[in-house]
């Protein structure tokens, strides 16, 4: 098949997913289009059968925001006339879902079919998507587009909670779960000479990683490593940057754990010093799915997080990690401890992540989106 694929290019998980998702596609033999304003932060160079496409948007005067929604509808339809798209699959419903049914339009009055498929990650429904002004256009945009995926049930839910899309009971869309993957046989084992770096006295190493807005409730990291760190010797690293970091850094300064933690900023793969880590701290006011812990699971990391959106579908409570209420630093500083408490027990959390995040393999999960992508198109796989 050759397949378009729509994306925000930057560290988030919607643009990981997407990337990822594209070169495991591409490994199986189909051939790849990446349409978007940057080059995908995950994209390697030299990929075969992968190929990007830059929208670029020109700087008029008469315009007080760069059109990017229509400049984006036309190179899909230059992409999908040149290169024979068979299909696109969009990620994140604003503005690419809207984009691509523009597309679609298009190319349908030159006689050219090209189904589309809207995925769903979250704060495109779950923020963004509550703003009036985006309401209309999300779900004309899910009801036109040839196929729905949510990255989780909970998402799903939110859905057909917040938005008037009819469900399959009323004659309207149903929305698939396919969740999001991680490739566990590339995430690298723990580095000594990292934990020489960061835990030279053999303390343990705790671990966030985000964007650092208030959603992820940064501060809360901070108090539940604090709290652990009154009870074993341990350290924080903190990955990721966005618009909280410097009052995080700022509340760090002020207090006697300047010295313990790390602020390592952005990362493309921080694969290597999260295998050497004990414990992966998320303590999100709302995380659709939870992809950074799955991927702090597939290097076997036990998970301390909250019990929030899609996050339980994905961390096993006493298996791989431990769910707590959102805002609850007593009660996740507890968990943390309970894990961290000795070998035997660490290890037998570290198992269990790494076993749960083997049943979100790419290997199990791209055969899902094959055969809907078939379904959609009318075409067997390749």
């Amino acid at each position: 098949m050759r397949i378009g694929i729509v994306c925000y290019p930057t560290f988030g998980g919607s643009g990981v997913v997407a990337t990822e998702l594209g070169l495991a596609l591409a490994q199986k033999g189909h051939i790849v289009h990446f349409i978007t304003y940057d080059r995908p932060v995950r994209l390697r160079d030299h990929q075969g059968q992968v190929f990007y496409h830059e929208v670029r948007v020109s700087d008029y005067p008469l315009f007080d925001y760069p059109p990017y929604e229509l400049v984006l509808a036309s190179k899909i339809v230059d992409v999908a006339r040149y290169e024979g798209l068979d299909l696109v699959h969009v990620h994140y419903a604003i503005p690419h879902a809207s984009a691509a049914w523009m597309a679609q339009q298009i190319l349908a009055s030159q006689g050219i079919r090209l189904p589309f498929i809207t995925t769903l990650h979250g704060t495109d429904i779950t923020l963004v998507g509550r703003d009036p002004s985006f309401e209309p256009v999300i779900t004309f945009s899910i009801e036109r587009s040839d196929a729905v995926t949510a990255v989780s049930e909970s998402l799903k839910r939110d859905t057909y909670a917040h938005f008037p899309v009819k469900g399959p009971d009323q004659g309207g869309r149903e929305i698939r779960v396919i969740p999001n993957f991680v490739c566990t046989d590339q995430y690298a084992a723990p580095d000594p000479r990292l934990r020489e770096r960061y835990a030279p006295n053999g303390e343990k190493l705790l671990v966030h990683i985000s964007n650092f807005r208030p959603v992820k409730r940064v501060d809360d990291v901070m108090r539940v490593f604090a709290r652990v760190r009154e009870r074993i010797p341990s350290r924080l690293l903190m990955i990721g940057d966005g618009p909280d970091r410097q009052r995080v850094e700022m509340l760090c300064r002020g207090s006697e754990l300047c010295h313990e933690a790390f602020f390592l900023g952005k990362m493309t793969d921080p694969e290597d010093i999260l295998a050497s880590c004990d414990l992966f701290v998320l303590t999100s006011e709302s995380e659709s799915f939870g992809l950074a812990a799955l991927e702090a699971m597939a290097c076997r990391v036990p998970v301390v997080t909250t019990d929030t959106g899609g996050t339980p579908e994905v961390v096993r409570h006493g298996i791989s990690g431990m769910l707590s209420p959102v805002g609850d630093v007593e009660r996740m500083a507890e968990n943390a401890v309970a894990i961290l408490k000795d070998e035997a027990t660490l290890e037998r959390f570290r198992q269990g992540a790494f076993d749960q995040a083997r049943s979100f393999d790419v290997h199990t999960i791209l055969p899902r989106y094959e055969a809907l992508y078939t379904e959609v198109i009318g075409a067997p796989m390749v």
